[in-house]
């Protein structure tokens, strides 16, 4: 499926990996980046709305969607982010507002850990950087990540499970994490579903990563003191109060200029509630 009104394109970006890329719109360009378990398609509302001022490009991550799945990686933070900057690059971006969410929220913070010159803002939706989201989930409370912990055991084992019963592992985070079913429309899910079923390995490879080398690079950055030099917008639900910390505080520790946001709406907050996400990625451009 296509976000009507964008025009699409393969960008290659690394060796044998090229991204599939929707863009539209003219004027200062924003990127945005998917989630788990969706592909750029997650964004259709939001992207619409800011093609009316902007250039809007969305792209689908290495390992999932359309873009390309190399069996070997890598899968790390650090190389998605080159893949984005060198994305935006080869459509004649220099710099660029970034905005992710979940895993795109991810790669998003490396981006703007790594690549400071190029990204102007950045906004993250309903995820903390690595190296806290593994700090704050203890306990039984931890329960509700699950699948953090299967998807960073050793290869073979994960994979095998979820291929088995891809439908019903994917589909259960796109009931379990939605408020609003109907903002997620049957062909849609089924969408969501077909590019995960096919992206398996490489979905897997993506969170293993992050209990790995992900973790050692936000380590290393916490250690070095460095820190998010953009203004940063943080939308995302109340986990603080529901697992037991200061979110704020948390993101605040990597972004000096922080404006956060805490919402109603589900986790797929940009289908869910777009008008609040656009509103929110429009006051971030204005600062």
């Amino acid at each position: 499926m296509n976000i009507p009104g964008f025009e699409y394109e393969r960008v290659a970006v690394d060796t044998g990996v090229a991204l599939n890329v929707a863009v539209s719109g003219a004027g200062r360009p924003v990127v945005l980046l998917h989630g788990f378990p969706q592909t750029h398609l997650m964004w259709r509302h939001v992207a619409a709305d800011l093609a009316a001022d902007h250039t809007v490009i969305c792209a689908d991550l290495r390992g999932y969607g359309a873009s390309d799945k190399p069996v070997e990686g890598p899968y790390d933070k650090r190389t998605m982010a080159a893949d984005i900057v060198g994305m935006a690059r080869a459509l004649g971006h220099e710099r660029f507002a970034l905005a992710g969410h979940d895993r795109g929220a991810l790669v998003a913070i490396r981006a703007g850990l790594d690549h400071p010159d190029a990204v102007t803002h950045l906004a993250a939706l309903d995820v903390l950087p690595t190296l806290d989201m593994w700090d704050v989930l203890r306990g039984a409370s931890a329960a509700v990540a699950f699948h953090l912990y299967l998807m960073a055991q050793p290869p073979g084992l994960p994979e095998r499970m979820i291929a088995a019963s891809a439908d019903d592992f994917f589909g259960h985070f796109l009931d379990a994490w939605t408020r609003d079913p109907a903002a997620i429309p049957a062909n849609v899910r089924a969408e969501y579903l077909r590019a995960s079923r096919e992206a398996v390995p490489s979905i897997v490879a993506d969170y293993r990563a992050s209990a790995g080398i992900d973790a050692a690079h936000d380590r290393a950055d916490r250690e070095a003191g460095r820190t998010l030099a953009m203004p940063v917008t943080v939308v995302q639900q109340d986990w603080g109060a529901a697992l037991g910390y200061d979110a704020a505080a948390v993101w605040r520790a990597w972004a000096p200029d922080l404006d956060h946001i805490i919402t109603s709406a589900g986790h797929f907050m940009a289908e869910e509630a777009p008008a609040e996400v656009v509103k929110a990625l429009r006051t971030l451009l204005a600062r």
